[in-house]
């Protein structure tokens, strides 16, 4: 009876060899998960790059993390969406798209005016609570004085219908008596996103400053209701004890103190 003899190879050749093949049928799923669902990767891509950009800013943010995370290759990266700057421009649009987008659900146009202007606020506030990554990116693109965003031809068009929602708020609530002035929507909307991005932005800081934990819940509750009754006092000229719903309450000291 004649014996088979099976040769198996050994040593780095061999190894090299199985690697390359290795190398070459992930290359070939990648590619394949590409063609499958070409949108779905484009989306995964842009999240890994929100949370890479809101990390380490534009300057230290790398596109080989990016794609590893996205479970890209670069070369696939740089073909569908860009490079790193047209990459972080993307980003920067599809983040000022979210917030307009959900902001439009707000229905301000079917509530009181005051109301209107309450669920604003309260929505600003939520939306930067739920949304740190954008706060991030808003610095990150202030520090580069709006370089970026300069090339944008989305942000300005998605500004728009917003603004003129808030300013139909206050044009009802002067005709209604509500409001005693009609201020500039642009400068309302400004003044209520600065209450609400300098509270949080500053939170570390200002905590260790005052000695308190101003992340804690109450804390936040807190704010919330004096952002709302400053506003509401402003626009209806009534005064600020109309609209303030909670009580101060003795906050927590924050962890560490200054000596």
């Amino acid at each position: 009876m004649r014996k088979t003899f099976i040769l198996k190879p050994r040593g780095a050749c061999y190894m090299r060899l199985v690697n390359e093949r290795a190398a070459i049928l992930v290359r070939t799923r990648r590619i394949q998960k590409w063609q499958r669902d070409p949108e779905g990767m484009r989306l995964r891509i842009l999240d890994a790059a929100k949370q890479e950009f809101a990390t380490h800013g534009l300057a230290g943010a790398r596109v080989d993390r990016i794609a590893a995370k996205a479970g890209a290759n670069k070369r696939m990266l740089y073909y569908h969406v860009g490079n790193k700057e047209e990459l972080y421009l993307t980003v920067l649009e599809g983040a000022y798209e979210k917030i307009r987008a959900e902001e439009r659900t707000l229905d301000l146009e079917h509530l009181k005016p005051p109301r209107a202007i309450e669920r604003l606020i309260e929505f600003t506030w939520d939306y930067f609570l739920r949304n740190p990554e954008f706060l991030a990116l808003l610095n990150t693109e202030n520090l580069a004085k709006a370089r970026h965003l300069k090339r944008s031809t989305k942000v300005k068009s998605m500004h728009s219908p917003f603004v003129e929602m808030i300013r139909t708020v206050v044009r009802r609530g002067v005709a209604s008596g509500d409001f005693v002035v009609e201020v500039d929507p642009v400068q309302l909307y400004i003044s209520i996103a600065a209450l609400c991005f300098f509270y949080l932005s500053n939170s570390a800081t200002l905590s260790v400053i005052f000695g308190r934990d101003l992340l804690h819940e109450d804390a936040r509750d807190q704010r919330l209701d004096h952002m709302v009754a400053l506003v509401l006092a402003a626009l209806t000229g009534k005064p600020f004890t109309s609209f303030a719903k909670k009580k101060a309450r003795k906050l927590p000291v924050a962890a560490e103190q200054p000596a």
